[in-house]
């Protein structure tokens, strides 16, 4: 069976895309901060007879990051890593003049550092798959300007473009940046916590992710809602 390694995949994006995954065959190494809600997702999947090794701990700790690439090494190797864990540098988000540092540090670890960090480490084996895949999680904000959302956007512009370099110097593998559009997830509630305006469910937008895989396109840029268009 393949193998997925997935950050941030206790809940929300990450949590669906898993359960496609699991439900498609895959074998998965799951990824979240809080032990608890992981072992839940984990075993939720498990019960549909998947392979799952959920590893809690913070993208950003380089140790963490090796025994993610280990236990998919235990189940065969990485055949598709998707980077979805992410940090907003500040919740509620807020201007940049008020944009603490150390929150914009922290963004960067975990949006892009990490991610990169991620990517060296699994990738003698997903060079040795034979249709190695490479997922970033990116945003609308890191292609627009929208007031407050800069030191997030400025993390995932930075991602989008290591993820277009990492296609040009990896052509073996693909490389894909996919903005998933609006959802109605924990992490957007904790970035504007007044916007009640309703948002589609993360699962809504997995079918692009999918169709993706699917059609294997060329490494680049891709949003979600021109994909489930597309695919109608």
């Amino acid at each position: 069976m393949p193998v997925a390694i997935i950050t941030g995949a206790s809940k929300g994006l990450g949590r669906a895309l898993a359960g496609a995954l699991a439900a498609r065959g895959w074998d998965l190494v799951l990824d979240a901060r809080t032990p608890e809600v992981l072992r839940e997702t984990a075993a939720e999947l498990e019960a549909g007879g998947t392979r799952v090794t959920a590893v809690a701990g913070d993208v950003t700790d380089a140790g963490h990051r090796a025994e993610l690439v280990a236990a998919a090494e235990k189940l065969g190797g990485v055949d598709l890593l998707v980077s979805n864990a992410s940090a907003l540098g500040a919740e509620p988000l807020v201007r940049l003049e008020a944009l603490p540092l150390e929150g914009l540090r922290r963004a960067l670890e975990v949006n892009v550092v990490a991610a990169l960090g991620l990517v060296q480490e699994a990738l003698p084996l997903l060079r040795a798959s034979e249709a190695g895949t490479v997922i970033t999680v990116s945003s609308d904000a890191a292609a627009e300007a929208y007031e407050t959302w800069g030191g997030y956007g400025a993390s995932k512009a930075a991602l989008d473009h290591m993820a277009a370099v990492l296609g040009e110097e990896e052509p073996g593998l693909r490389v894909w940046a996919v903005d998933p559009g609006d959802m109605a997830t924990d992490l957007y509630a904790a970035a504007v916590p007044d916007d009640d305006d309703p948002r589609p469910a993360p699962a809504g937008v997995v079918p692009a992710f999918l169709r993706l895989l699917d059609e294997r396109p060329a490494s680049g840029r891709y949003a979600a809602v021109s994909l489930l268009v597309e695919g109608r």
